[in-house]
């Protein structure tokens, strides 16, 4: 991502290459999420027949001062880059356009031919760039909110030390901060802090003098080493954390030590140690946060007893094997009833009900009592108490009274009562059960 050397880079080729020359055609791109507060209309009409007079930087922010106001300004965002037709400049992963696509490229926001046929082009392919025009950038935000810019304005040492001194932030914190110091971005960050041998999470008040003094002259280190090379990361010193930051866990090493990584900061644990307070501090927060996100997972359903599941699996599986059918569902299908069971059973009850009804010719519903549509409500158990008795017809009487005496459907210390569903299964099946109970008359007043 464009970081102060990143856009250092871009504005010394404009610099170099653009000023004093007359823009004599401007094409913007009709993108209201990256030219920001104006049409490309007045944006084209603003720059055509002027002369670039300066290209200016202030942290990762960027403008060409023209021979009167309004002024046009890049804020270059996660992927915005300069591109001046025949110049090679450096390329940086998330902007990099091929040199063999259309000129200027389908990412172009912002295109400008000079007086001597030169062109450039202001590129986003992730449109979080921003261009405006404004009559005095430096006046309004927001780079009229940035802090020091780490490369044109750095601090003395003396006031360094003190403005650590007074800030209780985690030091990577406080560098990403452009209200701080402008400029700094989280590749650049990770890498003074691990050529300072700091850890990103110790708090900046209780940096030691001396380490101070080292992390102020690496942030000088890293920008002049950065800009030798033009920017160029595939030039960038071996021994630098840079190369091995977006590798995977366990894969990261840079002189033979592991890196390892908190959110988006990458260090060498075995290098870059946390005082004794702040290390019980991060072990606190990191089990903070690991309960917080098993709690979120818990939510969300991602942790959800498997033992429930599994429960709900084996009586779905049972019940497929009695009907003698496969069992094609999935774990959605178990979570769901799990969530609905009630209204699963009686479905279930209802399209057993409405089976029996097709095999035996007859209709269910009026003549049910109130118990037997409870009974109907145990759902699955019910209807593979049903499936065994189909199978027990083929045996002998005996066996069928065997299997009625042991069904699944049965609730403990609760008589099952016969229903008028059973009563209307296939003769074959009547007779495979046992011999109904005879209703008891109604007692006379």
């Amino acid at each position: 991502m464009p970081e102060l050397p990143e856009v250092e880079a871009a504005r010394q080729a404009l610099q170099e290459h653009c000023v004093g020359k007359r823009i004599v055609k401007c094409a913007s791109a009709d993108d209201t999420k990256v030219i920001d507060g104006v049409t490309p209309d007045r944006l084209e009409a603003a720059l055509v027949g002027r002369t670039i007079a300066a290209a200016r930087r202030k942290g990762k922010n960027l403008w060409l001062a023209l021979d009167s106001p309004p002024h046009p300004t890049f804020q270059f965002g996660m992927a915005g880059a300069i591109y001046i037709k025949g110049v090679e400049l450096s390329k940086y992963k998330r902007s990099a356009v091929s040199s063999t696509e259309e000129w200027p490229s389908k990412y172009s926001k912002l295109f400008v031919q000079m007086d001597d046929g030169l062109e450039f082009s202001f590129t986003d392919k992730r449109r979080f760039a921003k261009i405006r025009l404004v009559d005095n950038p430096e006046a309004v935000p927001p780079i009229s909110e940035l802090g020091p810019d780490a490369l044109f304005e750095p601090m003395k040492l003396d006031e360094f030390v003190k403005s650590l001194g007074r800030k209780n932030v985690p030091i990577k914190s406080l560098l990403l901060d452009q209200s701080f110091i402008s400029g700094i971005g989280n590749w650049m960050a990770d890498e003074v802090l691990y050529q300072a041998r700091i850890h990103p999470m110790q708090t900046a008040s209780k940096i030691s003098k001396d380490k101070c003094a080292t992390l102020h002259l690496c942030i000088k280190e890293v920008i002049d080493k950065s800009l030798e090379v033009g920017a160029d990361s595939s030039q960038f010193p071996d021994n630098w954390i840079f190369h091995s930051r977006e590798k995977k866990p366990g894969k990261a090493f840079v002189d033979g030590k592991k890196i390892d990584f908190i959110a988006t900061s990458a260090y060498v644990p075995e290098l870059q140690k946390l005082d004794a307070a702040d290390a019980e501090t991060s072990r606190s927060k990191k089990s903070v946060d690991k309960e917080n996100d098993d709690d979120k997972k818990s939510r969300k359903g991602i942790n959800a007893p498997k033992p429930a599941k599994a429960r709900v699996k084996t009586a779905k599986g049972s019940s497929n094997k009695a009907g003698n059918t496969s069992d094609d569902g999935d774990e959605e299908d178990y979570e769901e009833e799990e969530a609905k069971p009630a209204k699963r059973g009686r479905k279930q009850s209802a399209r057993t009900a409405n089976v029996s009804t097709k095999n035996a010719g007859s209709t269910h519903g009026d003549e049910a009592t109130d118990e037997d549509q409870e009974a109907d409500e145990d759902a699955e158990p019910a209807k593979r108490g049903r499936k065994q008795i189909e199978k027990s017809a083929k045996g002998s009487d005996e066996e069928a009274d065997d299997k009625m005496e042991v069904k699944p459907g049965k609730r403990r210390g609760q008589k099952t009562q016969p229903t008028e569903a059973k009563s209307s299964l296939p003769k074959k099946v009547q007779g495979a059960g046992p011999a109904r109970r005879p209703q008891r008359k109604a007692r006379q007043t």
